[in-house]
């Protein structure tokens, strides 16, 4: 049966009866495997979406554009701007982690936003840097108020970002939003990854939430190595003269060859 692009009724339809996939990708290739892997939702840049080939890749995918506006320090009026313009180009949601007046004014526009909690990471200063968030009553609690702040300013769906899964699982339980897991466990309502650590691609640091699923580092490495190869086989060939040979050069009939030799001998 042919798969249709869901709505955020259908997603939210789908709380506590199946996990939803979701994957950050960053190529049409990657978004066209995601589309044909039969990946439910997908992170992009705002240069995807604006691509016109980009809703061939992926006609199906559920798709939330990251934060780069937000993360740039942009104005409530700024991301609204850009987030009209990526609905416009087919855009399903707005992932925002800007304030909650800014989530209320996009709500206010009829554009379903995907808030943050837990280790946010341009705000991680606030949580004490890059680490896990809610392995105490006090900063569970603090989780808890995240998520119903969201709630109240009408996002549809949270990204909950390494909390314990006993933490995260209990909160999903609780709210109506669509709980997107990243390092938060099985007991939410979607899993997140980004495609470089599942295709392994990634050469810095793998996180403890990441799953390496290919080793694909390893063949682009490869493929480097052949490509050096083959520009050193062909400076070579240019050196002894076995390139060009006969087969690559275009000849001239012999008879207006002498012509165009006596044209030459004839010019000053």
């Amino acid at each position: 049966m042919a798969r249709t692009r869901p709505t955020v009724t259908d997603l939210q339809a789908l709380k506590g009866k199946r996990q939803l996939s979701k994957l950050r990708v960053f190529s049409l290739e990657e978004a066209e495997a995601a589309e044909r892997a039969g990946i439910d939702i997908i992170s992009v840049t705002y240069d995807m979406i604006f691509d016109a080939r980009f809703r061939d890749a992926a006609p199906t995918c559920f798709v939330i554009p990251g934060d780069e506006q937000a993360r740039m320090g942009a104005t409530t009026d700024e991301i609204l701007r850009t987030a009209v313009k990526l609905r416009a180009a087919s855009a399903d949601a707005m992932y925002c982690s800007a304030s909650l007046q800014t989530i209320r004014r996009l709500r206010d526009e009829h554009i379903p936003v995907c808030g943050h909690v837990g280790l946010i990471p341009a705000h991680a200063t606030w949580t004490g840097g890059f680490k896990a968030v809610g392995k105490t009553a006090e900063s569970a609690a603090f989780i808890w108020k995240q998520v119903k702040d969201l709630e109240a300013a009408g996002a549809f769906a949270a990204e909950i970002e390494v909390v314990p899964a006993e933490v995260a699982g209990a909160i999903s339980r609780r709210t109506p939003l669509v709980m997107i897991s990243m390092g938060a466990g099985a007991g939410c309502d979607a899993q997140y990854l980004f495609a470089e650590d599942v295709l392994g691609t990634n050469r810095g640091r793998y996180p403890r939430h990441a799953k390496r699923y290919r080793d694909l580092a390893a063949e682009f490495d490869r493929l480097q190595n052949e490509r050096v190869a083959a520009f050193r086989e062909y400076a070579d060939d240019i050196q002894s003269g076995a390139y060009p040979a006969r087969e690559h050069i275009v000849g001239a009939d012999a008879d207006e060859l002498r012509k165009f030799e006596a044209f030459l001998a004839s010019q000053p």
